[in-house]
């Protein structure tokens, strides 16, 4: 069976723009595919371990052969888990809002566990190589008109670049914008358009 990995960035779930379009995402594969299983993340109400000294040292303490104490153990398999949780699926969705123009924080968090050495990713003096499989769809709503090559827009090709690092390629984007640049008339007209596309590239996601 297909697991699908539906992460949520924004915690305005019933007014969120990129979740609105993914939700339409995802009903579209349930159609073509009635077998597929979605697994929802909504990291606003998500528990994530905090990556504080206790944690860390834990990490490396672990990694590094050295002695560690049950504490150590249990902090770190707290971030194993979630780590395991997002390697368990075979294709991702993420509902990614524009936050500063950059993406949310709990997102960032969320980024920030699963990226670990010998987990998501290896490193030698080759460089880096991504551990993570699947393909994914990243849903992007932005209040202006921010195309990729924007100076100021670090939200697409920093969550592109960290996707590629951890080994996922085969990458999709939907962009819903402006959700506030250009009034209601601008907005209807970028929902109905990410609408459209979110829903004819879920038939053969």
């Amino acid at each position: 069976m297909t697991k699908l990995l539906y992460v949520k960035g924004s915690p305005r779930t019933q007014r969120s723009h990129s979740i609105e379009v993914a939700n339409a995402f995802v009903k579209e594969c349930i159609r073509i595919n009635p077998d597929i299983e979605v697994l929802e993340r909504d990291l606003g109400t998500m528990e994530l371990p905090e990556l504080d000294e206790k944690t860390l040292n834990g990490k490396y303490n672990i990694m590094h052969g050295r002695d560690f104490s049950e504490e150590d153990r249990q902090a770190w398999a707290k971030v194993e888990a979630v780590i395991e949780d997002f390697k368990a699926a075979d294709k991702y969705l993420f509902a990614v809002p524009m936050w500063n123009f950059n993406v949310p924080y709990r997102l960032k968090h969320y980024m920030d566990v699963i990226a670990q050495p010998t987990y998501t990713f290896t490193a030698s003096p080759e460089g880096y190589n991504g551990l993570v499989e699947g393909k994914a769809c990243v849903i992007y709503a932005r209040g202006g008109n921010y195309p990729v090559d924007s100076a100021i827009n670090f939200q697409g090709p920093y969550f592109h670049f960290y996707l590629n690092f951890i080994g996922i390629t085969d990458i999709t984007t939907i962009e819903v914008q402006p959700t506030i640049a250009g009034g209601p008339e601008g907005l209807a007209s970028a929902k109905r358009k990410a609408l459209a596309e979110a829903t004819e590239f879920a038939q053969s996601f």
